[in-house]
């Protein structure tokens, strides 16, 4: 069946989720011991979205799957982010897996029962430099890639302020990006692990791992033989592989987002980038234009250059709205946020939208930020490490363990890792 998203159209809501409150068995201790003590063909280390990849791509091919998780529940920076699949602003390495996580995000979206709405990202433009900039990158992107229409669609003023809820006078026109996708992170991760559990996948929580090696995890809960294991902890990398972790200068990245509320003019049908935004994913970045774009807004704002900001927005189907976000990098995170980011996304929400936003909740996300956009190694035989470096995780997370763990599982140990070597697959603008 099919449900109304925030902007009033069809999103894909099937039927056949089971209840949210439902918990799975490994909860309680015999089966938690159970898990443990068997084999399994495969065994995944970290329940995120890449985790949660590596276990779909295992199920696939009809392998027993054991997902060993710290956690009690998913909470990491696969529910800590804006729910935006964003391909069209991925190149190279990235855009291809981007490309392949959206087809598994819909299938998913299908089977797991959850919401996801496929009307694109929407761009607006404040300034000719950003107009210069969607130009140059809508002609360099012509190749039919995903269907009949272009992966960038030029919007005057007025059919942005159409689809989008901007005050009057605060852009020039914009773009649609009609491929991109967006779905409610907290609910979609939910989902996506019930309906493995569902296919006979486990799921060891609270349950530390502490080695790995060709056969074996060592856990918490005492040895677990696998087949193949696969290492998808993010950030949390240099725990279990400080070598791998410093080889590719893996940091972690700490951002600070908001969810409000507010009375929009109209609703925001898909995901809002603006010229902050411009200037962070890869393929936007990569153009000529950007330079002139990046100047000019650092020096206009450089309040909110020092914030290393990217202003977008999603709204959710309550109608609430995400907003953000900032970004800092280091080898630790402080968890005692500025309140100085915060108001500074509030004043730009009520000059965007001429809304005035009332916060119903505030949160700090964290991930790996790496040299490279990914970091993708067999330590051992038949060890594989799928982390990606940088904020692009639930557009292609699901993407890149099929390409690593499914490629692995069907032709032999090196296959997916011969063109990655020896830990990265692609350096480029990390937002």
């Amino acid at each position: 069946m099919t449900a109304v998203d925030a902007g009033g159209g069809a999103a894909v809501l099937p039927t056949g989720a089971r209840p949210a409150a439902a918990r799975p068995a490994e909860a309680r201790p015999s089966a938690a011991r159970s898990a443990a003590a068997e084999p399994h063909d495969v065994v995944v280390v970290g329940s995120g979205i890449v985790g949660l990849g590596a276990a779909l791509a295992a199920a696939d091919r009809g392998l027993s799957v054991l997902v060993v998780d710290r956690s009690a529940a998913i909470g990491g920076s696969t529910v800590r982010n804006f729910g935006h699949l964003c391909l069209t602003p991925q190149s190279g390495e990235a855009r291809r897996h981007a490309i392949a996580a959206r087809a598994l995000w819909l299938r998913l979206a299908r089977d797991a029962g959850f919401w996801v709405s496929e009307r694109g990202t929407l761009v607006a433009a404040r300034h000719d430099d950003e107009l210069a900039l969607l130009d140059e990158l809508a002609a360099a992107r012509t190749e039919h890639v995903l269907g009949d229409r272009p992966e960038i669609e030029p919007l005057d003023e007025r059919a942005l302020r159409a689809l989008a809820p901007v005050a009057p006078g605060t852009t020039l026109g914009g773009a649609l990006l009609p491929y991109d996708l967006q779905v409610d992170p907290r609910k979609a991760a939910d989902a996506i692990r019930r309906h493995l559990e569902s296919r006979g996948v486990r799921f060891l929580t609270r349950t530390s791992a502490g080695s790995v090696r060709s056969g074996r995890v060592e856990t918490s809960r005492g040895p677990v033989d696998a087949g193949t294991v696969v290492v998808a902890t993010n950030h949390d990398l240099d725990q279990l592989l400080p070598d791998l972790a410093e080889r590719s200068e893996l940091q972690r990245c700490g951002l600070d987002m908001l969810r409000v509320r507010a009375e929009l003019a109209r609703p925001l049908v898909a995901p809002l980038l603006t010229g902050w935004s411009l200037i962070r994913y890869s393929a936007f970045a990569g153009t000529a234009a950007a330079d002139d774009v990046r100047s000019r807004l650092h020096a206009e704002r450089p309040d909110l250059a020092a914030l290393d900001l990217n202003q977008m927005y999603t709204q959710l189907p309550d109608g609430s709205v995400v907003v953000g976000d900032s970004h800092v990098t280091g080898a630790a995170i402080s968890p005692f946020q500025d309140e100085r980011a915060s108001v500074a996304f509030l004043d730009e929400f009520r000059a965007l939208f001429g809304a005035e936003p009332v916060v119903a909740e505030r949160w700090q996300g964290v991930y790996a930020s790496g040299r490279d956009e990914f970091v993708v190694d067999e330590v051992e035989p038949g060890v594989l490490v799928t982390v990606v470096a940088t904020g692009i995780g639930m557009t292609t997370g699901l993407g890149l363990a099929e390409h690593v763990v499914g490629s692995h599982l069907d032709g032999g140990r090196d296959a997916a890792l011969a063109a990655s070597r020896p830990s990265s697959l692609l350096t480029g603008s990390r937002p």
